[in-house]
């Protein structure tokens, strides 16, 4: 039996679903803890970060948040695929967000602390590779080697049409979103705010700039509902608009992504000079870091709120690593630090990409070959996730009892 939420029952069931995800593994409570990354950071007694150039950061670097994103062209890449936390920042915050989910994901596939220490050595060398005065690549795929288990998904996501997107997300062909345990009623406020939205001009443009010059541009939201989705969103407002464009047999449909954007818990530099509208800021920062991604987005208010927008495309999949072997680690660690290296030196002229790759070769010991900031830090946050992922874990099992 489907359960569909009512408006006023949301945050209840939203806690209990994030409290579920969270308990399912260590690499899933890293994933749903981006606050509490950055406290920890913070307080960590280990030596302090390098200063890297202050640029557009993804904020929220975990491999989850990596995966296959399509271009307005139809081109495929991995690239960032999350930007909520996205600021003008320090580079090394990525990095160590990565590094700490590539060892709860090693941790969880059962593989030795060694793969760990040889896996931030190999995500060193593929961010670093994309800072390279000859490096000029576009997309990770171009520079170096897909991995078995990227290059599954890759294929997979080259596969796919609209066909899969609505089995997967609405179940069905036919133009409803059908409410359940994914999808929640909408207060006829919230309806007549979504429909709103997609009259305006920023809106009716960005759905149609997918479409073939010359089609019919009539656009019309044909349902909507509440998206239950993600762990680190709670009480985000979050939607889901199945809209048509076109009119008779040419109309098509697609379906949009709209989700609040709050003030980021990633620390930002002083004197950033970002947009005061944090869903701009997404869109802003998407298009630096993930630029197939970013120039499918859009902002704007909803509700009082300040929201961001995208279409959904079947070729848009997010990384799902779970098990790993020993090879496949090290070569996953490496592909997807060359995938956010990109991301950072696409910003950076050439004399600043040399200074921040020297900066980056600093503090490395004869035993590791990786800066000793990344490696303590990493080992300080592992540490910590566990005690509290244990923690969580503990409260769930009592609140399940209880229940």
């Amino acid at each position: 039996m489907k359960i569909s939420v009512l408006p006023a029952d949301r945050m209840k069931f939203l806690i209990a679903d994030r409290n579920r995800k969270m308990a399912a593994s260590a690499h899933a409570y890293v994933r749903g803890s981006t606050s509490r990354f950055y406290q920890w950071l913070e307080n960590s007694e280990r030596s302090s970060l390098p200063e890297g150039p202050e640029l557009w950061i993804c904020g929220d670097c975990h491999v989850g948040n990596l995966g296959p994103v399509a271009s307005r062209s139809g081109a495929l890449a991995v690239q960032i695929r999350d930007l909520d936390q996205t600021v003008i920042g320090n580079p090394a915050h990525d990095l160590v967000r990565l590094a700490l989910s590539l060892a709860t994901a090693a941790r969880s596939s059962d593989l030795p602390g060694v793969t760990t220490a040889l896996m931030l050595e190999r995500m060193m060398d593929g961010y670093g590779a994309a800072f390279a005065p000859e490096a000029e690549h576009e997309t990770a795929d171009e520079a170096m080697a897909v991995p078995k288990t990227v290059k599954l998904v890759m294929r997979q996501a080259s596969r796919r049409s609209w066909k899969h997107l609505a089995d997967e997300r609405i179940e069905g062909m036919d133009p409803v979103i059908p409410l359940g345990s994914r999808f929640w009623p909408l207060t006829n406020e919230e309806h007549e705010a979504v429909r709103a939205l997609f009259d305006t001009d920023r809106l009716r443009a960005l759905v149609t700039i997918l479409r073939n010059p010359g089609e019919d541009d009539h656009v019309k939201v044909v349902d909507a509902a509440y998206w239950r989705k993600g762990c680190s969103s709670l009480g985000r407002l979050r939607m889901a608009a199945l809209v048509k464009v076109g009119r008779g047999r040419s109309a098509r449909h697609c379906l949009m992504d709209i989700k609040e954007a709050v003030q980021a818990s990633a620390p930002h530099a002083p004197d950033a000079n970002m947009p005061a509208d944090q869903g701009e800021r997404v869109v802003m920062g998407a298009r630096h870091l993930s630029p197939f991604l970013g120039t499918r987005m859009a902002s704007a208010p909803l509700l009082g709120k300040s929201v961001f927008v995208r279409e959904l495309l079947p070729q848009d999949l997010k990384l799902e690593i779970e098990t790993l072997t020993r090879d496949e680690a090290l070569n996953v660690a490496e592909f997807l630090a060359h995938v956010v290296g990109i991301a950072h030196a696409r910003q950076l002229s050439v004399s600043d990409r040399s200074a921040w790759l020297a900066e980056l070769q600093r503090n490395r010991s004869r035993a590791l070959d990786a800066p000793s900031w990344l490696w303590n830090s990493t080992v300080d946050l592992v540490a910590l996730h566990e005690a509290a992922y244990l923690q969580h874990c503990r409260r769930y099992a009592f609140e399940e009892k209880a229940a």
